[in-house]
């Protein structure tokens, strides 16, 4: 099942009735609304004098539905998850908290390698040269330790936004990073959501480390999945709109990241779906079942054209 994602950038008052939750405009002269909580993955939460009860937290919850909240540049930046995303809980912490180096180091092989093929795979398809990448795809060793996910990384936004005067990765750079760190806000929410929900700890990863970051794990998991807010950006940009404000329509266009068609396992599902099908997968490899994870291959559903 798709689950949907709110936004909400105008004064509201949320709660909830019937397990749906209700919006009002206290503002505006518009009638009540509501809509289904089992129906709900992701809300987005931006202006600051939105008003939303207990009652609606705690269904929210209870249905796993991240809350997510802007701060006073419109950006994400905080995420409400259960404390208890899994019945076996415990033991799969266990299990991710015992992993060993070894394996940890080869998980993350996997993953840059994805990451890099991917990207690869997304200028072969803009008609950009990718051979570098694809050579470097099959280079990565054990933790990456010739760090080439940075180095292809530069390379890939070098040739991917070339046309753009002044481009490069950067979060403070000229558009379009204002879209990229806005898409890449929301797919770290949608991955951190499918790892609670898989029963980890998305803090403790498998390559970045870092006391005052709270999901290591989804920084980890999302590198592969990255692409997809590329592609969005990338088509957003060849209309030719205007990207030097985050507009709310450009917003609305990034908010459909979690239902983006991603190939996977060989069969298309929603970015949401497949991101789950990885951390299954990743709890897998930590309890020793399997030692491979799952992460999608870039392509275009020709019959979503």
């Amino acid at each position: 099942m798709i689950k949907r994602t709110l936004f909400f950038g105008n004064p509201s008052y949320l709660s909830t009735r019937n397990e749906q939750l209700v919006v009002n405009f206290p503002e505006e002269d518009k009638k009540e609304a509501s809509i289904p909580i089992e129906d709900l993955g992701y809300i987005v939460l931006e202006d600051p004098q939105i008003t939303i009860t207990n009652g609606l937290l705690m269904k929210l919850v209870q249905n796993k539905t991240a809350v997510i909240t802007c701060d006073k540049q419109h950006l994400p930046c905080s995420m409400m998850q259960p404390l208890v995303g899994h019945t076996e809980q415990t033991e799969r912490m266990r299990h991710q908290l015992n992993a060993s180096l070894p394996l940890k180091k080869n998980l993350w092989q996997q993953t840059v390698s994805a990451k890099i093929y991917n990207q690869a795979l997304h200028l072969e398809f803009r008609g950009k040269n990718a051979l570098k990448l694809k050579r470097w795809s099959t280079d990565v060793k054990s933790g990456d330790t010739g760090n080439l996910e940075a180095v292809a990384a530069a390379h890939y936004f070098q040739n991917l936004f070339n046309e753009v005067f002044g481009f490069s990765r950067n979060q403070k750079g000229v558009a379009p990073n204002n879209l990229l760190n806005y898409g890449y806000a929301i797919l770290r929410a949608v991955v951190a959501r499918a790892l609670v929900s898989s029963g980890m700890l998305p803090s403790v990863g498998i390559f970045h480390r870092n006391k005052y970051n709270a999901f290591c794990l989804a920084d980890d998991i999302m590198e592969p999945y990255r692409i997809y807010v590329d592609a969005l950006v990338y088509d957003i940009v060849e209309t030719g709109c205007n990207i030097e404000e985050l507009s709310r329509t450009l917003k609305t266009e990034l908010l459909r990241i979690p239902a983006l068609d991603v190939y996977i396992d060989g069969k298309w599902s929603p970015l949401m779906n497949a991101v789950s099908r990885t951390t299954s997968s990743l709890y897998d490899c930590f309890l020793g079942t399997s030692r491979k994870i799952l992460y999608p291959e870039y392509t275009v559903n020709r019959l979503r054209e």
